[in-house]
């Protein structure tokens, strides 16, 4: 089984002014750590750093950034190539998904992911064999 994090549940780790989902993202990630399930991307990671040293208030330095996105680089990271932006583009029109969401999608299929851990698509989304699960919902 591999999971697929999307960058949100990434920041919602380090950021402390939402509470339950800091608390929910850890969980999730200490969890897919325990198991060897994550995969990301390299888009995921370059979204976590711009976010981590940009937005989040107070935002993580470019070291403390740098050593979170060096960390996750050690699970299964797909590589934004030509050819995964091209799918993403077909997946962008035929699915009516924004591109970067489409482009998340495509990078969650190539690393063979059953789920994608996000909340911005819809939860329980089937793309092929992915689904789409919020992990911030109740259930």
């Amino acid at each position: 089984m591999t999971v697929f994090v999307d960058t949100n549940v990434l920041v919602y780790a380090h950021d402390a002014r939402d509470k339950a989902k800091a608390a929910a993202a850890i969980a999730l990630l200490t969890e897919l750590w325990a198991d060897g399930a994550g995969a990301v991307s390299t888009q995921v990671l370059q979204e976590f750093y711009s976010v981590a040293t940009g937005k989040l208030r107070p935002p993580m330095s470019p070291a403390e950034a740098r050593q979170v996105v060096a960390d996750y680089a050690e699970w299964a990271v797909v590589e934004t190539t030509a050819q995964l932006i091209l799918s993403a583009t077909v997946l962008h029109e035929r699915h009516e998904v924004s591109f970067w969401d489409a482009l998340i999608v495509e990078a969650a299929l190539l690393a063979g992911a059953d789920t994608l851990l996000t909340e911005d698509l819809q939860h329980g989304q089937q793309f092929g064999a992915l689904t789409v699960r919020n992990p911030f919902l109740a259930e």
